[in-house]
């Protein structure tokens, strides 16, 4: 036989069809099924890492602006707490407005939560729908 000459069964398989078109369908399905992969984790793996990464960002801000209320809401009320006309010397328990420090500061939280809430909706609302 010569080099030029296929040999029988060489490009077959078993049922005498082609092994070369049955192997490009394998490549080809292959290739397809990697490149669905690949456009999957384009498109869902990379984008929640991105957002993972915002929303840590997020939190962390979330974090420090409330705990810089909840320390500005306490300095409020200890310096409300040293006024003497809420604190009468005299009385031991304090005065007969010692009540009202607390008051002041939960209207006062009150007023800020309701800001934050405000900026909230409108933002909610500037966000163009999808």
């Amino acid at each position: 036989m010569s080099d030029t000459q296929p040999r029988r069964g060489a490009d077959t398989d078993r049922r005498g069809g082609r092994s070369d078109l049955r192997r490009g369908a394998v490549a080809e399905a292959t290739e397809f099924k990697d490149l669905v992969v690949a456009y999957a984790r384009q498109e869902t793996v990379e984008p929640l890492r991105n957002l993972g990464h915002d929303l840590a960002f997020g939190i962390s801000g979330a974090v420090c602006i409330a705990t810089g209320i909840l320390f500005a809401m306490l300095a409020l009320l200890r310096g409300l707490q040293e006024i003497s006309i809420f604190n009468d010397p005299s009385e031991v328990a304090g005065g007969r407005f010692s009540w009202a420090p607390y008051t002041i500061v939960a209207v006062v939280g009150t007023i800020v939560a309701a800001i934050f809430l405000r900026q909230l909706v409108r933002f909610v609302q500037r966000r163009p729908q999808r």
